[in-house]
């Protein structure tokens, strides 16, 4: 089984209800073990927007990251996301933050997620999954990632 960090954030429509259904959604192929509290955050990148409710879940799953990937896809499309511009308001964002240790680059996936450690929305839920979860690149433990913000 693989283990992995997602991120999950919503700024339209009823975000708690996005969260929630995106929850139940990647239930049927991750079995999911821990779910953050949820955080909410102000946008970042393009800042005229509503705020962002912002929360992580940690899991297993027997798909590889590129299925996984497509899942992730698949999920924000029956939640309701629409395409708008990058960093734009959506229904909801699901990001794949970490998978195992590994290290990914491709054309349109990396993992780990490349600005984690930008991101306190990202981290602060990260620190009620796992703390000393160590980040595959950096080799900072979470903790010390978002105490470095």
């Amino acid at each position: 089984m693989n283990k992995v960090f997602l991120g999950l954030g919503s700024n339209v429509g009823d975000r708690e209800k996005n969260l929630k259904e995106a929850i139940n959604l990647l239930s049927e192929k991750i079995n999911i073990l821990k779910l953050s509290k949820i955080y909410e955050t102000k946008p970042v990148g393009v800042e005229n927007q509503p705020d962002f409710l912002n929360m992580a879940v940690f899991g297993e799953t027997n798909l590889d990251p590129v299925n996984l990937f497509s899942f992730v896809k698949e999920v924000e499309k029956k939640v309701g996301r629409v395409e708008r511009y990058r960093w734009g308001p959506r229904e909801i964002d699901i990001d794949i933050l970490f998978f195992n240790d590994l290290v990914l680059e491709l054309e349109y996936l990396q993992i780990p997620h490349p600005r984690i450690h930008e991101r306190d929305f990202v981290l602060k839920p990260l620190m009620d999954l796992d703390p000393d979860f160590v980040h595959p690149v950096l080799k900072k433990s979470v903790r010390e990632l978002y105490n470095l913000l």
